[in-house]
């Protein structure tokens, strides 16, 4: 055996994982429920009744959580860019002008993709850590016919928020381009309306804003889009991949490759968590837990990498005082009080992730004494009291009613019938 000189030297997988499992607070993976964990070790046949139910409920559900009634929604086993790549490569042929958005790693990625599929991409670049402005892309789309425009909602790698993509995709729109946006660290966290805002692909990964697993993805298509894929020539280059494959299976629940059972049977069980939450109760959950970390890495003399304004608020880009080896501090928080965040693609920062069970209390505080502790170890002193003071205050005042985060509900959300609002979280007390 390669590497082995017997079985025997093969660490079980139980005792590599021994003791208390890491609390992940980065960009993702986040914790899972335990509901949703539970989920995850099961594993029924891939086709038959059982699935077909499966498969029709998280059909309704992602229709609930792309906000659109007439999407066609798909989904795919691998990752979120492994969904990305779907919606690139049936959207995208040697004939498509693409206008790429890219303000960090993962707009580059999809412009990449989108190359790849024989696009002839134009890469429209903002500067390090800001947004897109609706202006610039439409000076560029004036200038050329494109067919389809791609852009993250939300930029992880230097976590910002594009918070003019409901007026991005208008513009679009009137110049008859197709929108393919990555939600992936924003749809389950965040507003995000698919049929309003006139998106044409959406895709969501399962492991970030969800709570779900790695390794299975959802795709939106919407009715636009569903007619260029048809109206096609070429096969697409993927056959995984190939969307007019893959709705044999997740639309007429035919076969096309074997399913990742457990890991869709964890996605829907996050679907139901999030449907039950209801999204203004899920929205608020968030934006409640990031402004109070937020608060609490500032009083521990921290700053961030990203304007308010176009901050993302569910992975947030944390910049270190001088002298501060990120790399260092990250080893030490996880060797030292279990706790793993980020880094960002050799950016000078480091990321901390508020998605789905990242946003509890007990995570948000364990996370502020791990960091200290590693600030402390690399010799700059933070104020750890005041940090969890400002904390826990913020919880409790946005638990009370005393401070609202969210001038107003998200307009024009569609609510599922009996969804339930689950009891607020306990107070913090105080130490």
């Amino acid at each position: 055996m390669l590497g082995f000189k017997s079985v025997h030297d093969i660490v079980r997988v139980d005792d590599l994982l021994a003791g208390e499992l890491p609390l992940l607070m980065g960009a993702g993976p986040v914790p899972l429920a335990d509901s949703v964990a539970r989920a995850n070790t099961l594993m029924i046949n891939h086709l038959g009744s059982t699935m077909d139910t499966v498969l029709e409920q998280v059909m309704q559900m992602g229709a609930y959580l792309f906000q659109s009634s007439d999407a066609t929604i798909l989904g795919v086993a691998g990752p979120a860019s492994a969904g990305l790549e779907m919606a690139v490569s049936n959207l995208v042929t040697p004939a498509t002008r693409v206008l790429s958005v890219c303000n960090g790693h993962f707009g580059m990625r999809i412009a990449e993709m989108a190359a790849r599929a024989g696009g002839d991409v134009v890469r429209l670049t903002t500067p390090p850590f800001h947004a897109a402005a609706a202006d610039d892309v439409a000076r560029e789309l004036r200038r050329g016919r494109y067919g389809v425009l791609t852009i993250c909602h939300g930029e992880t790698s230097h976590t910002v928020h594009n918070t003019a993509l409901p007026e991005i995709c208008r513009i679009a729109r009137a110049q008859g381009c197709l929108v393919l946006v990555d939600a992936v660290c924003t749809l389950g966290a965040m507003p995000f309306q698919m049929a309003d805002w006139h998106i044409d692909a959406a895709v969501v990964g399962g492991q970030k804003a969800l709570g779900a697993i790695p390794g299975v993805a959802l795709v939106a298509f919407s009715p636009r889009a569903c007619a260029r894929i048809e109206a096609r020539r070429e096969a697409s280059a993927h056959w995984c991949l190939d969307a007019r494959l893959a709705a044999d299976f997740w639309l007429r629940r035919a076969y096309h490759y074997t399913a990742p059972v457990p890991g869709i049977l964890a996605l829907h069980e996050a679907l139901r968590l999030y449907c039950e939450e209801t999204p203004d109760e899920r929205f608020l959950r968030h934006r409640r837990c990031s402004h109070a970390l937020q608060a609490g890495l500032r009083a521990l003399g921290l700053s961030f990498a990203v304007e308010p304004g176009v901050r993302l608020q569910t992975v947030l880009g944390v910049r270190l005082p001088d002298g501060v080896d990120a790399r260092a501090l990250r080893e030490s928080m996880s060797r030292e009080s279990g706790v793993d965040i980020s880094g960002a693609f050799g950016l000078d920062i480091v990321r901390i992730g508020q998605m789905a069970e990242q946003c509890r209390a007990p995570n948000l505080l364990r996370t502020l004494r791990a960091l200290a502790a590693a600030l402390a170890e690399q010799h700059y002193e933070a104020d750890l009291a005041a940090a969890l003071a400002v904390t826990k205050r913020l919880l409790n005042d946005a638990a009370s009613g005393r401070v609202r985060l969210l001038p107003n509900p998200p307009s024009g959300y569609t609510r599922m019938r009996d969804a339930s609002v689950p009891a607020e979280e306990p107070e913090v007390q105080p130490e």
